[in-house]
């Protein structure tokens, strides 16, 4: 368990929110102290207060580790290839969602799980390029794709090809970073990806970083950033 050392925060109710998410942590009441973390993030950054963020984002890591941990005790990939419609059940393990569906069905798959309280692990490929690699994506209010090597066992997945799939788009994220960007615009950035792509613990680590500085060097500003951005590693001489 991460010890919770938060400072007083400028941000009111910050303090209160995550004492209730390090409790909801003792309790290994994982979707909750993730839900409380969230709150007090949001909080803390319109509040500028990026020493508060650096904090927050220690237990929020901690609650989306073990939520994922849970989801990859269930080895089988279920493959997705209808739209998913009410009634769904959503059940504990791992998710591929494969064309003719797209990063929307696989959003839509992940938040209605977070929503009951599932465990699951959600990656979305797209079509095979035309040099056989495979792209998977995530999207929202921006877009991460990465083009991989495609599973050895297109029609059974592995468990340990989907860690590698979450693993290398969060990396694309970190390697797609431009180190003269505006601080603040990379910590709003790094937060849309982090809402985009939860399940990838160095991204978490690198806005901690960001906000670190961002705190010793005092900025603040007028109002929070509009988030943007667009991480994509496809080439157009590889597809067309």
């Amino acid at each position: 368990m991460i010890p919770l050392l938060m400072s007083k925060a400028r941000g009111d109710g910050i303090p209160e929110t995550m004492e209730r998410a390090e409790q909801s942590l003792r309790r290994r009441s994982w979707f909750e102290a993730e839900r409380l973390a969230l709150k007090a993030l949001a909080m803390a950054r319109a509040a500028d207060d990026f020493d508060a963020m650096a904090r927050i984002l220690l237990p929020l890591q901690e609650a989306r580790r073990q939520r994922l941990e849970q989801a990859f005790e269930h080895k089988k990939v279920r493959i997705l290839r209808d739209p998913i419609v009410e009634p769904f059940e959503v059940t504990p393990g791992l998710y591929l969602v494969e064309p003719p569906l797209v990063g929307i069905e696989a959003r839509r798959l992940r938040l209605l799980a977070l929503e009951r309280e599932v465990p699951v692990a959600v990656v979305c490929r797209e079509p095979l390029t035309k040099v056989n690699t495979c792209p998977v994506v995530a999207i929202g209010t921006v877009t991460i794709r990465v083009r991989i090597d495609p599973p050895k066992r297109p029609t059974a997945p592995s468990a340990e090809w989907m860690a590698g799939a979450l693993e290398q788009l969060g990396d694309a994220v970190i390697a797609g970073l431009d180190p003269q960007q505006d601080l603040l615009r990379r910590i709003d950035y790094l937060l849309a990806c982090l809402e985009v792509h939860p399940d990838h613990e160095k991204l978490h680590q690198v806005l901690h970083d960001s906000c670190r500085e961002a705190a010793r060097r005092g900025l603040r500003t007028p109002a929070p950033s509009t988030p943007g951005g667009f991480v994509d590693e496809e080439s157009a001489d590889e597809e067309s």
